[in-house]
């Protein structure tokens, strides 16, 4: 995906519409300044073009006076705001779990940039890489104060303010004002470093164990498979050489949860026989085998967290004849047994509680 071929989805640019209203801005007149189509902001659009979301949201920040437009835009985000993955928030376990799925299914709702996560130890890294690096301070302001609105409300508390550090300059000049300065703080809860070399907030590990009060866990596997599906139409509309692998993964994710994800009955799903499958997956620079290890590594993460659910369970679940073969798979995976795996994510919960209950 390209800056000039990225869409928005209309549910994103509905907080910077509600925020250039609040300036008594009209949306006529917002097209006009930043020079795109009256109809693409009407409410019936599905998307618009992504660069000219970064057009109406540097023409609506000066016609509105705001220094801080990007900041009160992200104060209007919603979780429907997120379009279809929004769902999928709501139905997460944990904050954790919920930023894993904002990187996995940030794309539906906008091509603006990307999202990562990183656990590092003591430490978790959430970053944004803008594909507009070159747009004003306000998209990478919008995002970030976004994620903290959100966060916040999944957690149903204010989450410890993190470390943030941002690659704009914070407004330069207007640095040298106290009020400009409070401004970033009273959002964000702190003062980023800026002029750094990534749009970073970094954090106490153990909040990304803190659970998400009322979540609809059942409604998490079809959402997912939804959203999957989503993603993977989306991505063959692009004409992405990823959509292949999405469509596949989003075949094998369906599969395993029917009892079989062989090669064959994956190519069957997708209207194309085995070797040309084959073929078009080495193209995209991936196999099956990769996939299907991919697949299933995602779903036993999420079947650990089952506590009900055996090691015996999760090996037929995913499609293994034998728990041992499992065992050797997730090895290879992430380092360790899943009997380990699991016990350390239940500590780790654990500890997430405890902090929640310190912070209450």
């Amino acid at each position: 995906m390209t800056s000039t071929d990225g869409r928005v989805a209309g549910a994103y640019l509905l907080p910077l519409l509600e925020a250039a209203g609040a300036h008594g801005i009209a949306a006529a007149t917002l097209a006009q300044a930043a020079g795109v189509p009256p109809h693409s902001l009407e409410a019936s659009a599905a998307s618009l073009a992504a660069r000219d979301y970064v057009r109406l949201l540097d023409a609506a920040a000066k016609l509105a006076g705001d220094a801080h437009f990007g900041l009160h835009v992200g104060q209007r985000v919603r979780m429907g705001t997120y379009s279809a993955y929004g769902l999928i928030l709501l139905s997460c376990k944990s904050v954790g779990q919920a930023l894993e799925q904002t990187a996995r299914y940030e794309r539906l709702a906008h091509d603006l940039g990307r999202s990562t996560l990183q656990r590092d130890g003591a430490v978790a890294h959430y970053r944004w890489a803008s594909n507009y690096p070159g747009a004003s301070r306000h998209l990478v302001d919008s995002v970030f104060a976004g994620v903290k609105v959100c966060g916040d409300w999944l957690a149903g508390m204010p989450l410890p303010p993190a470390r943030l550090a941002f690659a704009h300059d914070g407004g330069g000049e207007l640095l040298r004002h106290a009020t400009h300065r409070d401004e970033y703080v009273r959002v964000l809860g702190s003062l980023p470093a800026f002029g750094a070399d990534a749009n970073t907030a970094t954090f106490d590990a153990q909040l990304l164990d803190w659970p998400v009060p009322n979540a609809d866990v059942s409604l998490y596997p079809v959402l997912c498979q939804h959203a999957e599906q989503l993603l993977a139409q989306r991505q063959t509309e692009t004409g992405s050489g990823a959509g292949i692998e999405a469509q596949v993964h989003a075949a094998i994710v369906a599969g395993l949860r029917q009892g079989s994800a062989r090669l064959a009955s994956v190519a069957a799903t997708l209207a194309v026989t085995p070797r040309t499958l084959q073929r078009k997956l080495a193209d995209a620079g991936t196999s099956f085998q990769a996939l299907l290890d991919q697949a299933r590594y995602g779903l036993a993460r999420d079947y650990l967290r089952e506590p009900d659910l055996s090691l015996v369970d999760i090996a037929f679940l995913l499609g293994y004849q034998e728990q041992s073969a499992f065992n050797h798979a997730f090895r290879v995976w992430a380092g360790t047994n899943p009997g380990a795996w699991r016990l350390q994510q239940l500590q780790e919960k654990q500890a997430g509680l405890q902090a929640c209950a310190g912070h209450a």
